[in-house]
């Protein structure tokens, strides 16, 4: 069946003059999408039509199955899809309101050596609606509606990596930012790719208004060749002058993602991320390892990554170390759906 979440209302219209249903019904069933209700609760719709979008489409293609609660008032949602497949999101409240992390691909290829969400590799895409659906799902949970939204920012740095599932990432943040819809504006979505120079340069050119994150996480191709597989495809060059096309054409300030290890903390390091980031309005994540426990990396003291912060200060890097949250309920991408993938969920 198809998913009536993946559809914009043009979409929709489409559809309803096959039935020869009036125009105006796309945007109503369009906002019914985003409130993410049954076909039965759409009220205003013919109990004809109704019963056609029933027949016809899954309107809930994401459903919580298990949530847990941190001490810190993270929430960790772990989703069943339709085909019964799992993913991962995590709720974050900050000053600013909530933050939801999303997943784009059911596991992923990319095959990074600190992530869990790569260990068995890429199952499949996420369809833009299933996307979607992690935002209203969790927005229904929190008892949100399109007037009053519940998740107000969104990261794309759950499971997958989101620039391989390109069509459907970038139809996604047009649906969600739609204004007949649950219209999170795009100046609120950030979007982490691990440095696919190619699909880079093609966003770049799709005029939208989003974030950008880069998982940098080395300063030198050897050693981010042993942290993440894409850095054999890409070099550190390239992605580079793909982040700067990128800024050269949006003046928007990129953000770089950077684990904190034993063999990528040195003051050499240090210094070659300055310049690397020359020329840039950028800022660095420092994050602080949360490791799989079959983890070959090893991480390093709280001391010892002050010591790298200070060294990134003194060099006039804009840096900042992210609050740890969520790492009492297995935070980390992957960690949780394979605890319960193993108890056959």
């Amino acid at each position: 069946m198809k998913i009536l979440q993946d559809y914009s209302i043009d979409e929709i219209d489409e559809w309803l003059t096959s039935l020869g249903e009036p125009k105006f019904r796309a945007k109503q069933i369009f906002e019914w999408a985003h409130l993410y209700v049954s076909p039965d609760q759409m009220t205003n719709l013919s109990k004809e039509l109704r019963e056609r979008i029933a027949g016809e489409f899954i309107t809930n293609p994401i459903t919580i199955a298990k949530e847990f609660k941190s001490a810190d008032g993270t929430i960790k949602f772990l989703y069943k899809l339709s085909d019964g497949e799992l993913i991962e999101g995590v709720l974050m409240n900050y000053k600013y309101g909530n933050t939801l992390c999303v997943s784009t691909q059911v596991g992923c290829r990319m095959g990074c050596s600190f992530c869990a969400s790569g260990l068995e590799g890429l199952t499949r895409n996420l369809t833009a609606g299933e996307i979607l659906g992690q935002v209203l799902c969790v927005n229904s949970y929190l008892g949100g509606t399109l007037a009053d939204r519940k998740v107000t920012n969104i990261v794309l740095m759950g499971s997958g990596e989101p620039l391989d599932n390109y069509d459907n990432v970038v139809k996604f943040i047009k649906l969600v930012s739609a204004p007949e819809g649950i219209n999170i504006s795009q100046r609120n979505i950030s979007l982490s790719t691990c440095g696919l120079a190619d699909k880079i340069r093609k966003l770049t050119d799709e005029n939208l208004t989003i974030t950008l994150t880069l998982s940098l996480h080395a300063t030198e191709d050897e050693t981010r060749k042993r942290l993440m597989r894409v850095a054999n495809a890409y070099s550190l060059s390239e992605v580079m002058d793909a982040i700067r096309y990128y800024y050269n054409k949006t003046k928007r300030r990129v953000v770089f993602e950077y684990i904190m290890l034993k063999d990528n903390t040195t003051h050499a390091d240090a210094l070659r991320l300055k310049a690397l980031l020359s020329g840039l309005n950028a800022h660095v994540n420092l994050i602080p390892a949360n490791l799989d426990k079959n983890s070959t990396l090893v991480g390093i003291t709280k001391v010892k990554q002050t010591r790298f912060w200070q060294a990134l200060h003194d060099a006039g890097v804009s840096a900042t170390t992210r609050r740890t949250l969520g790492s009492d309920i297995e935070g980390a991408c992957g960690q949780l759906k394979r605890r319960h993938a193993k108890e056959g969920l």
